[in-house]
């Protein structure tokens, strides 16, 4: 159960963290911080009517409503809406995020693709071997 739950959280941060560039990475880290919390603690405070134990189930009241659904869903809008809004919150105090260090080296293709010889030549070059294919 809660395997689920977590695994729905890296979502965000994968998807948003890997294709877009818009996100803030440390939005991106509490949203997940955050959907992890709530998704464990509520998860926790589902009791089962039967054993009278905790983690009783996946389903619990979204938040402020009297709605059932699974609490991976809640606790992945709850971590969307926190990387959202703090994203533009450090936008607007104009914090600088860190840089993105992927250099063109650090892709790869098949070894039999055309391209390839070009690439290897200009990093080659780049990196200022006279010899470069």
């Amino acid at each position: 159960m809660l395997g689920g739950i977590w695994i729905l959280q890296t979502f965000p941060a994968i998807v948003a963290g890997l294709y877009t560039r818009w996100f803030n990475r440390w939005a991106l880290f509490a949203g997940w911080a955050a959907g992890i919390l709530y998704g464990t603690i509520t998860a926790y405070n589902v009791v089962n009517p039967a054993t009278h134990r905790n983690f009783g189930g996946s389903i619990a009241n979204f938040p402020f409503t009297d709605i059932p659904v699974y609490i991976g869903v809640s606790a992945f809008a709850l971590n969307a809406v926190v990387a959202v809004v703090l994203t533009l919150i450090l936008r607007a105090f104009k914090v600088k995020d860190t840089a993105d260090s992927t250099r063109r080296s650090d892709y790869g293709a098949d070894e039999d693709d055309p391209k390839v010889a070009e690439i290897e030549r200009q990093a080659a070059l780049e990196q200022g071997n006279p010899l470069a294919p």
